[in-house]
């Protein structure tokens, strides 16, 4: 577990050991952080700006297959906490009086959806841990799927593209 939490620290090492298998790593890394919403803690940020640079320095790792392997991680990531989000949700709100999970919640939920939603999902992917927890709470306001996958898919090369480019260079 230690080892994961500083991938970041130790990417260069992976790269020589796993070759190719780094891109693998990197996606499971990126997928966890964003899709499951118990590991907000693991390195998002950190993670795409150090491919970026060691891409710089000439490590073989190439930047594009990368990029799009980090980008495919974080849209198929939030796409699951999105699906959890959308799965429990209706079981969560389904008695009346419930302190936590109060029906009213879940409408002022979905009508902020409705308003924000696009803004918010993109936005978010530069906030971590909102940025775990915005795409499962738009699954249980019931955002419309077709609007979040544009959002989410347009944050996420966003995301992916400003940090490894700014490690890059």
């Amino acid at each position: 577990m230690e080892y994961i939490i500083n991938l970041d620290d130790e990417l260069e090492k992976l790269i020589h050991v796993c070759g190719d298998w780094t891109y693998l790593i990197l996606f499971v890394v990126v997928f966890c952080e964003t899709g499951l919403v118990i590991l907000p803690f693991l390195p998002g940020d950190s993670l795409l700006f150090i491919v970026g640079a060691l891409a710089a320095h000439g490590l073989p790792i190439d930047i594009w297959i990368a990029s799009i392997v980090l980008t495919g991680a974080a849209i198929i990531g939030d796409t699951v906490n999105y699906q959890i989000g959308s799965a429990v949700g209706p079981s969560i709100f389904k008695k009346e009086n419930v302190r936590i999970f109060n029906r009213r919640h879940l409408i002022r939920a979905h009508e902020f959806y409705e308003k924000h939603g696009g803004k918010t999902i993109v936005l978010a992917r530069f906030s971590p841990v909102v940025r775990t927890c915005v795409p499962l709470v738009a699954g249980i306001g019931k955002m419309g799927y077709l609007r979040f996958i544009i959002f989410n898919i347009a944050g996420a090369i966003g995301w992916v593209a400003l940090f490894v480019a700014a490690g890059y260079f």
